[in-house]
């Protein structure tokens, strides 16, 4: 009775990265043929392990027509599609995090275009304490019926959403997870892009108050209820 699949990791699963990722596109496929919305989130790959050597433009090209939303950070999409733009961006950066030189239109929109090219519906891109890069297709309508998705709202959608501001950040642990997590069950409740993009922003915020990932994350309408009352601002 799922209505949505979301699958993590990819990178750390020799299984799923081998034979250019034949396992992991046919159990997208499979999914997708019974008509649930999909998900996929990546992790950053070690140079020097099995899935460094594995050819993850074609992997991607292979999956991404059977996913709805795929969720990876900057730096993982990056390191995948524009290996030369992420060397450049090490570079530059030095002993920085490289999010805080991106540009939404040089580095960001690049990426996602390319991914909606492959033939994801929609990305979200993670991009550090700067925020989050939302874009759409227009093929919304596309996606898993069980989601019941409101495509026109969805269709060509394009934010780069801040990340909220908190008094004091203790560990970015789960950060990622958390905004994922608020973001796709904002759809599942039936909201809109910006809704949605606003409350994965705002939950990985809160989990950075903490040390562990989740005992800050309130309820889908608490959030809302903070965010609408300026207890979180940007």
């Amino acid at each position: 009775e799922a209505a949505l699949f979301h699958f993590g990791y990819p990178t750390l699963m020799r299984k799923m990265y081998e034979d250019d990722g034949r396992y992991l596109t046919n159990m997208f496929r499979r999914i997708r043929e019974m008509g649930l919305g999909t998900s996929l989130d990546l992790a950053a790959v070690d140079p020097d392990s099995g899935a460094g050597g594995a050819d993850w433009l074609q992997i991607l090209q292979n999956v991404l027509p059977y996913v709805d939303f795929f969720v990876p950070s900057f730096e993982e999409l990056c390191y995948m599609l524009d290996r030369t733009r992420y060397q450049n961006l090490l570079d530059r950066a030095g002993d920085h995090d490289i999010t805080e030189l991106l540009d939404v239109e040089e580095d960001i929109r690049p990426l996602a275009k390319m991914c909606l090219q492959m033939g994801t519906r929609a990305v979200l891109i993670k991009c550090g304490a700067p925020g989050m890069f939302l874009m759409t297709s227009d093929r919304m309508g596309e996606a898993g019926e069980k989601l019941g998705l409101d495509s026109a709202a969805w269709n060509h959608y394009m934010s780069f959403q801040k990340s909220f501001h908190v008094e004091k950040v203790l560990s970015g642990t789960g950060a990622g997870d958390i905004s994922i997590a608020a973001f796709l069950t904002s759809i599942l409740q039936g909201a809109g892009p910006a809704e949605a993009i606003e409350n994965a922003a705002a939950a990985g915020a809160l989990c950075c108050t903490t040390y562990d990932a989740i005992s800050a994350i309130p309820s889908l309408d608490k959030l809302r209820e903070m965010i609408s009352n300026h207890s979180l601002h940007y």
